[in-house]
């Protein structure tokens, strides 16, 4: 469903932000390349059955010219996205070790990773005609953008937004 007014989200708890991706340095060969890729939807499928592993949602985005993934998902907290990348009995574990036995340090196929952690009261999003995507995905708390939540920095400061800067 597309949502065609404006609207944010906010979050009430800290909320764990992972990107991760992939970037081909050389197209062959391809099987290094092709194995890396093919890692990540056994990892997405898992978490989205088991949602109590503390993924709240993922997007993912490609870019030719380089060929570069980039998957932006949020978490419930930093431990939860530890704990599924360190179990022996979670997908990513196996891949992990799988990457650096096929690629090792080659050059082939590059791999990345960034995590943030935000504090309620410190971010701020905006959608208009879009559907359930990023941090409202993951929160899944639409809220009409108007009155102390219709600007940037009043969604970014909340209700006590400050006016002249």
């Amino acid at each position: 469903m597309v949502h065609t007014e404006r609207i944010t989200t906010e979050i009430t708890e800290p909320i764990t932000v992972f990107l991760i991706g992939m970037r081909v340095n050389k197209l062959l060969p391809f099987s290094k390349w092709w194995k890396v890729a093919m890692a990540m939807p056994p990892m997405i499928a898992s978490l989205m059955k088991h949602p109590e592993k503390g993924m709240l949602h993922a997007e993912s985005f490609f870019r030719f010219g380089p060929m570069t993934t980039i998957m932006v998902s949020y978490w419930k907290s930093p431990e939860h996205l530890e704990n599924f990348a360190r179990n022996p009995s979670d997908p990513h574990f196996q891949a992990w070790q799988d990457f650096y036995k096929l690629v090792g340090t080659d050059g082939s196929v590059g791999i990345w990773h960034e995590t943030y952690v935000i504090e309620p009261g410190r971010v701020e999003c905006v959608y208009a005609n879009m559907p359930m995507f990023g941090l409202l995905g993951a929160t899944k708390n639409a809220i009409p953008a108007k009155g102390h939540r219709s600007t940037f920095r009043k969604r970014l400061q909340g209700k006590e937004a400050v006016t002249g800067h």
